[in-house]
């Protein structure tokens, strides 16, 4: 008699399957039967969890940005501090999350404060290295607006490291991305750094 899970059949070419029958045929080699009660449903469920994990994909700057440049006669710093952010890596598909702070010194032009913390949703919203991650928020916001410069810090934990691997709870990984005068200038970096180390003992 066969059970249900020799019922499900493997589709002969991962062309023509369907995004559920892959996840299907992974609960299978998992060793899971994927028409038990509790997994019935779950390719639909991780479809769609991986639709919204990797929007990003289908989203650009200029969609997130175009309604949200503004002309001012403003020189200082702007600092969005503390944007959370998810992500997940593209070495083992696992989430790697924390905050990222965006500064910049405008240029006769400004960003919405709330398109800081969509454009670092843009790029986190995809298959990432931290490192990436850092410098694409950094040139978007350089290639939008051409500010003086801009900074990007991020700060985030990797499940790679906490659930796998060296299994390493505490950790945290610390990236930066400094343009124009953030890079030539050892003052508004310091500036920068200073603003946002207050709870953030390890910049």
């Amino acid at each position: 008699m066969a059970t249900p899970t020799d019922q499900f059949v493997v589709p002969s070419s991962l062309d023509t399957a369907s995004t559920q029958d892959i996840y299907r045929e992974l609960l299978r080699r998992l060793g899971e039967d994927p028409n038990r009660d509790g997994l019935a449903d779950t390719p639909a469920r991780v479809e769609k969890s991986m639709d919204f994990l990797t929007r990003g994909y289908n989203q650009t700057v200029t969609e997130v940005l175009h309604d949200a440049l503004f002309d001012v006669d403003y020189d200082e710093m702007v600092i969005v501090k503390d944007i959370e952010f998810f992500s997940l890596c593209e070495h083992h598909m696992l989430p790697f999350f924390g905050k990222a702070h965006v500064a910049y010194v405008p240029n006769k032009k400004v960003i919405g404060l709330s398109k800081a913390a969509r454009l670092v949703d843009v790029f986190a919203r995809r298959l990432q290295v931290q490192e990436r991650l850092t410098q694409q928020v950094a040139e978007a916001i350089d290639e939008a607006i051409h500010p003086q410069g801009v900074g990007v810090v991020i700060e985030a934990q990797h499940m790679c490291m906490m659930m796998r691997g060296v299994e390493k709870q505490h950790s945290s990984t610390i990236t930066s991305a400094m343009l124009g005068v953030f890079k030539s200038q050892l003052q508004t970096r310091n500036e920068f750094l200073s603003l946002v180390r207050g709870n953030r003992s390890g910049l």
